[in-house]
């Protein structure tokens, strides 16, 4: 019979605390009734996933919207896959989305990760002693045993072939050899255990599973409703040889010690679920509400669903910068594919944020949300056109600056000229949508600016030169700067009528062999001349903003071309 107490003070000497000792440093929080607990707990791996913005929008909807707490948890206890850098970075990216965290790990006055809150630390590479504790106390009950291996030879325990096992290959064959494995595992003496000790040979500790993977545990997600999970079977490792936690132990503590109500994660996390409910249920912890997302999708070049992965244009946030795009037009995307009566919220409230949505868990689909750039693009364009010009004018300027010099340098040479292009056609019910990310501003205004002014499109082959010189000659006599629009547009449409172009649009309509064109015609061979395009904002307010000497100074240089 194993002495379990004492295997548990050979295996973890230096461990002295209990786990009451631990739960008192850790107290209830006190919140009000309904308040949801929530934490985003990324791996500090490198750069954060597209699909990193879906759970912690979720965690810090649920946790603001219900007067709850909202928090920052790093889980780096893989040393070998950590980027340097890495959660400095996804902190500063995730503020840049609109995520901020009530408490956890944030970036301090040197710009390195600390600690905000009663509950920390919340790195769990700083942790060791919480998990061992814990660990040590499972052991002294017989619910976790060492394991004397090397890491090649864990390696190989593990391997229990998933693909194999998929493929339905000799599944049998697989399942009683990991049955052989687990109980020549277990069958470890307190002989063994010291001898090996005394050598300083590693040890992992592992699971004493109880489960029949024949019965199945009701279980509700709160995504996917109720659910069947098959019990675990599996003597899954606890912790590695180096004494850091695996996920699966780690987060069960962390997740009860910091008062977790609610765990947002990614669907691959669902075979693991039947070892979380065994964890849970051994540590005696009180299990939180999961809900586990559904992947993102993208469709490839054959119009197959395929999941988004790291190395697709759209995985990397840090990526949408670069493109222009400002964040609350993404995070308004996130939305519409989180819930789907967003849409229909946003067009009964066009002019509030996101933020005050009323997101709903029951909304969410627990299908792959689709990626689609068209849809970001559309839902990108509706939400700056409900900008300020003075607020967009300050985000292209900063954009441009460290993306399009250039175009900064004369941006930020005069904000007042540049508000006033951006001015034109926003606000009112229809207001214009000509801009998805702020790379767009340039080919869009560039010709305001006499060092990008250039001719990008040539007058159509059908229209007469001697017609084109004359609406250009005839502008320029007649051209007032201080006309109203109405004057201005008349005096367009007589050059018109002199030409043989017609200002009636419904006789143009009617019978267009009755006349050389229409007044439309007339405006287009002055749009080219003074935008460089046929394609540009309001004509007469384009004017307004370049003035008479550079109007007049375009126009006659496109007379010296033709």
């Amino acid at each position: 019979m194993m002495d379990y107490q004492l295997l548990a003070d050979l295996l973890f000497p230096q461990i002295t605390k209990t786990p009451a000792d631990i739960e008192a440093a850790y107290p209830a929080r006190q919140l009000p009734e309904g308040a949801k607990v929530t934490r985003f707990a990324p791996s500090p791996t490198g750069f954060v996933h597209f699909g990193g913005l879906f759970p912690s929008t979720v965690g810090e909807r649920l946790a603001h919207q219900s007067g709850g707490v909202f928090y920052l948890r790093i889980e780096d206890t893989d040393a070998k896959r950590e980027v340097p850098g890495a959660a400095e970075g996804l902190i500063k990216t995730l503020a840049h989305y609109g995520i901020h965290f009530d408490e956890g790990a944030i970036l301090d006055e040197t710009g390195k990760v600390s600690d905000q809150g009663a509950y920390g630390p919340y790195k769990q590479s700083a942790r060791a002693e919480i998990y061992q504790t814990y660990a040590k106390d499972l052991v002294s009950k017989g619910l976790a045993y060492p394991c004397f291996t090397t890491e090649e030879e864990l390696e190989a325990l593990q391997a229990v072939n998933k693909k194999e096992e998929i493929k339905n290959t000799d599944w049998q064959a697989q399942a009683e050899q990991r049955r052989e494995q687990t109980l020549k595992m277990r069958a470890i003496t307190m002989d063994e255990v010291k001898e090996n000790l005394a050598a300083g040979n590693p040890f992992v500790l592992r699971i004493l599973a109880d489960g029949d993977p024949t019965k199945k545990t009701p279980f509700t997600d709160l995504v996917r409703g109720k659910l069947d999970v098959p019990e675990n079977d599996e003597d899954f490792v606890l912790l590695k040889s180096d004494g850091i936690p695996t996920y699966h132990f780690a987060h069960a503590v962390d997740d009860h010690l910091m008062g977790t109500t609610h765990v947002i994660r990614g669907e691959e996390w669902l075979p693991s679920l039947a070892k979380h409910i065994q964890l849970f249920r051994y540590l005696g912890f009180r299990l939180p509400k999961y809900m586990h997302i559904s992947q993102i999708m993208r469709l490839d070049e054959n119009g197959n669903k395929k999941k988004l992965s790291k190395r697709d244009m759209g995985a990397n946030m840090d990526d949408y910068a670069a493109m222009g795009y400002a964040p609350e037009c993404v995070c308004e995307y996130v939305m519409t594919l989180l819930n789907s009566n967003y849409e229909e919220w946003h067009a009964q409230n066009p002019e509030k944020p996101y933020t005050e949505f009323p997101f709903n868990i029951k909304k969410m689909s627990a299908s792959g949300c689709l990626f689609d750039f068209g849809k970001l693009n559309d839902v990108s364009k509706n939400v700056i056109s409900r900008m300020s010009a003075q607020k967009v004018t300050l985000a292209v300027t900063e954009w441009a600056q460290t993306y399009d010099p250039e175009f900064g340098a004369l941006l930020a040479r005069d904000p007042a000229y540049a508000a006033n292009i951006f001015a034109i056609g926003r606000g009112g019910k229809k207001p214009r949508k000509d801009l998805a990310v702020w790379k767009d501003a340039r080919p869009y205004m560039g010709f305001f600016y006499d060092e990008l002014f250039t001719l990008t499109e040539q007058y159509p082959e059908q229209f007469d030169k001697a017609d084109i010189k004359a609406t250009l000659q005839g502008f320029i006599k007649t051209f007032d700067i201080s006309d109203d629009m109405n004057t201005w547009f008349e005096k367009i449409k007589e050059i018109g009528a002199g030409l043989g172009y017609t200002a009636d649009m419904k006789a143009y309509k009617a019978d267009p062999t009755a006349f050389k064109g229409s007044v439309a015609d007339i405006s287009m061979f002055l749009r080219l001349a003074v935008t460089g395009k046929t394609n540009a904002p309001d004509l007469w307010t384009v004017m307004q903003i370049l003035g008479y000497d550079r109007t007049v100074a375009r126009l006659e240089s496109m007379l010296e071309t033709l």
